[in-house]
């Protein structure tokens, strides 16, 4: 039920000659790390991908709690700057201080699926502004989000080596609510093809999803990859926006404000 976020593209084909009708083509579209300097991932105490991040300061990563309840700072690790995960000499690996999640957290599907890592040391790649209450626009029905991350290329998959996207529409709060009776309009949307052609998956929960320059939502959970009916479902970064803000914007050790 809890979805890890990867980028899922299941195109049904059509059935010409001796191509099944049930045929998929799965897959994403690489994405480089220069275009979106604020993707990351993070690292478990066996030094394994498991979520997705956001750089939203330069000592501060966004992702979902469920990422990061039960676990302690020394646990986790973030890596900044590398679109290959092969490619170690790439990026920084980031040690991480503190950890907080929302104080109403329960469950994904229960909303208030967010947590700040603050890092030890400042990043030098560029933050992702968060989405406000004022920019409703971005949450309307058909609008365009980027998702991105290093997971499953499919439901039962292997990870992705590097960085992918894909592109879904926001889709109306009542389908979402008729799909899933737990879905909360006010802390969450979904995005995806009723058809189910392009989804998030298992692999990068956490990571962002995105449009006009913002951090729009947080990958949440859903059911299954791609399915007919079963859209991702994000948290909606604007109802969080003045939490969030107390976090992100706080000053970190050593650093005094003018």
């Amino acid at each position: 039920m809890r979805r890890l976020l990867v980028l899922v593209l299941s195109a049904m084909l059509a059935s010409t000659g001796t191509a099944a009708a049930n045929e998929q083509v799965v897959g994403g579209e690489r994405a480089s790390i220069e275009a979106n300097p604020w993707a990351v991932y993070l690292l478990d105490d066996r030094g394994a991908q498991f979520c997705g991040g956001t750089i939203v300061a330069p000592a501060k990563v966004l992702t979902a709690a469920h990422c990061a309840i039960g676990r302690s700072p020394s646990e986790l690790k973030v890596v900044a700057g590398r679109e290959d995960k092969q490619d170690r000499g790439a990026g920084v690996t980031a040690t991480v201080t503190k950890i907080w999640i929302h104080k109403q957290y329960t469950a994904a599907d229960e909303g208030e699926d967010v947590a700040v890592l603050t890092l030890k040391d400042a990043l030098s790649y560029q933050p992702l502004p968060l989405a406000e209450l004022s920019d409703r626009a971005l949450y309307q029905p058909g609008t365009e989000l980027r998702a991105l991350g290093w997971g499953r290329t499919a439901e039962n998959g292997k990870t992705s080596r590097f960085l992918m996207q894909a592109t879904v529409p926001v889709l109306p709060d009542d389908f979402c609510v008729d799909t899933y009776p737990q879905f909360v309009k006010a802390d969450m949307f979904c995005a995806g093809y009723e058809g189910g052609k392009i989804d998030t998956c298992q692999g990068d929960s956490g990571g962002p999803i995105v449009a006009d320059g913002k951090l729009v939502g947080v990958t949440s959970w859903g059911e299954g990859c791609a399915r007919k009916n079963k859209p991702g479902v994000y948290v909606r970064i604007s109802r969080y926006a003045k939490d969030l803000h107390s976090v992100v914007d706080a000053s970190p050790p050593g650093v005094v404000d003018p």
